[in-house]
């Protein structure tokens, strides 16, 4: 009976594999959508429109004009009224909430969606033995990420209207880590449901290098989250040169020189720049090298994919500065380099996971 139990069991987590990846991938797309929402939200100043956290009532929008006028009076005893805002009226102010309204419910969706299906999936005997930490721990730092994105906003609530760029970067970065974490997962369950055979030596050489390039993307985004931060896309907004010269004056000048590169906001463009730059060097090293390898097509197209992309973000952030941080172009900036670190980790999954025939 013990046996007979048991082939039940794992017959059913067999079938499952597929519909959990399915459901992990769309966990990606939500996240992937709460990332580019954010930026929005950051871009068109919406941010410290809402400044109270209510986890549980949260989601509730004001119905009513004396819910408006009361959300309305609370936001005018906080700094960026006073000092930002002082002619807004309750018009103006509505544009700003809903913003940050559906970007806290969008929060709050992606975990009852995640939620759902992992007490659905248990219930039912799906999960297998090895995925449910990884599950359980993707909850947990789903939560994390909503109270981090509160002790931000907290940030722009006492005397300066501007929330923390230490801490806006680190709610970004944490969401970019759920994301990858969630879309490796995914792609582990359809590994094996659907391995790929098609491995030819050549791909062990380009492991190392695509993990190198994963990483200068992230750090690329760490330096942008200081930019978005410290507002730096609005100084020198021409290119190549900054001004009239390649690196402005003032750059590394503020003491100690290393707290410049997270707090100058001249430096933090500068950076910025530089990093960017270097990262779609190595891409285009990386491309050329591998063109002279033998691989599959699937490692070719992924490749082409990742110079594509890589393309098309570096000009993206270099219109969005030489227009001055548009909110259209400069939020498909943000959407790029997740698009772009996506393809990365789809490479280097494809690279580790395929197996010889």
């Amino acid at each position: 009976m013990t046996t007979i139990e048991l082939q039940d069991n794992s017959d059913r987590i067999d079938k499952g594999a597929m519909k959990i990846a399915y459901w992990l991938l769309t966990i990606c797309l939500l996240v992937f959508l709460m990332v580019v929402l954010g930026g929005v939200t950051r871009l068109t100043g919406s941010g410290l429109s809402m400044v109270e956290w209510q986890p549980l009532t949260g989601f509730i929008p004001p119905f009513t004009e004396s819910d408006w006028q009361e959300l309305f009076d609370r936001y005018r005893q906080f700094p960026e009224f006073m000092k930002v805002n002082q002619d807004m009226d309750l018009a103006g102010f509505k544009d700003i909430f809903w913003l940050e309204f559906l970007h806290r419910v969008l929060g709050r969706i992606i975990g009852i969606v995640f939620l759902v299906p992992f007490l659905f999936f248990m219930i039912r005997g799906m999960i297998p033995r090895n995925l449910a930490p990884k599950l359980i721990v993707m909850f947990i730092l789903g939560g994390l990420q909503g109270l981090l994105g509160w002790y931000m906003v907290k940030s722009g609530l006492v005397d300066d209207p501007h929330v923390s760029q230490y801490r806006l970067t680190a709610h970004l970065m944490l969401a970019v880590a759920i994301y990858c974490y969630v879309l490796w997962t995914a792609l582990n369950l359809i590994a094996r449901e659907k391995p790929f055979y098609e491995f030819m030596p050549d791909m062990l050489k380009l492991r190392g290098k695509t993990l190198m390039l994963v990483i200068f993307v992230v750090i690329t985004m760490v330096s942008g989250g200081f930019v978005a931060g410290l507002k730096a896309g609005l100084i020198y907004n021409t290119f190549p040169l900054m001004g009239d010269s390649l690196m402005a004056p003032g750059v590394y000048s503020t003491q100690p020189w290393y707290l410049a590169m997270l707090d100058d906001a001249i430096t933090v463009q500068f950076n910025h720049r530089v990093i960017a730059l270097t990262t779609l060097f190595l891409v285009v090293a990386v491309y050329l090298y591998q063109l002279r390898l033998n691989l599959p097509s699937r490692t070719n197209m992924l490749f082409s994919l990742v110079i594509i992309a890589s393309i098309i973000q570096v000009s993206l952030g270099i219109t969005t500065l030489l227009l001055r941080v548009p909110v259209p172009i400069a939020a498909s900036h943000q959407a790029g380099a997740l698009v772009l670190l996506t393809i990365l980790v789809l490479l280097l999954h494809h690279l580790t996971s395929t197996k010889p025939r």
